[in-house]
């Protein structure tokens, strides 16, 4: 399980410099409202500010890590704790991310674990095309997670499908690309020369239906930590 292997290595990391005993170390986490966590983008369908998705922010020693999750919630516990918990539910997988992204931001192991703000995800959307191209060529480009202003980026610009787990998307055209459901997920990666996958399938459980032999590029700041450790290309260029 990818989670779990990002999880171990966290917890090894953690023991090394010295911070698993630090029982008095407290880690929060609380969901953002949508202004807090993505202020004004120009445009009303990003998920967050549809409230199907929630970002949940963890603190340690002064450096935040977020994640998103369908399934909000509130916690306070030690180091220990948070990393020790079972990966039982969407907000248990969420709560250990953000927690790890946040001790990972501490020891300066990574960067970009806090979601842009106001015209940061459109800038984000436009240097999107260069950067594929740039990496790619021009490829077949398979979207697992709908984010519209990076769909609509790609339109027209490079052969793309999307897929999506929410019901209220499939079907729906964006950009002039249909939307598919999960079901399709392994054709539509099959198709692709490249895969630009929300990082928020590390939290849902779906990961290991993206990983594959073709090239993989997350996208978002859920994924932070992980890309770091586990090797995986991370698209996230105005995360802070």
């Amino acid at each position: 399980m990818v989670l779990e292997a990002f999880r171990r290595k966290v917890w090894d990391l953690a023991r090394e410099r010295g911070l698993a005993q630090e029982l008095v170390e407290v880690v929060s986490a609380r969901p953002l409202t949508p202004q807090e966590a993505i202020g004004s983008p120009g445009r009303a369908d990003f998920p967050l500010l549809k409230g199907k998705e929630v970002m949940i922010e963890a603190h340690f020693r002064g450096s935040r890590g977020q994640a998103f999750t369908a399934m909000p919630g509130e916690y306070c516990g030690t180091l220990e704790e948070v990393l020790g918990r079972p990966l039982a539910t969407d907000f248990d997988r969420a709560l250990v991310v953000a927690t790890a992204n946040a001790l990972l931001r501490h020891l300066g192991l990574v960067s970009g674990t806090v979601h842009c703000r106001d015209e940061g995800p459109k800038e984000c959307a436009a240097r999107l095309v260069d950067y594929l191209a740039g990496r790619f060529g021009s490829p077949r480009v398979a979207v697992i997670g709908l984010q519209p202003a990076l769909v609509a980026a790609l339109a027209g610009r490079l052969p793309v499908r999307v897929t999506d787990l929410d019901p209220e998307n499939v079907g729906r055209v964006r950009a002039g690309v249909r939307v598919e459901g999960a079901e399709n997920t392994g054709e539509v990666v099959g198709w692709a020369d490249v895969v630009l996958a929300t990082g928020t399938v590390l939290v849902n459980g779906t990961i290991a239906r993206i990983l594959s032999h073709k090239p993989t590029v997350f996208y978002g700041v859920t994924i932070a930590g992980a890309a770091a450790l586990l090797g995986y290309e991370r698209y996230c260029p105005c995360s802070l």
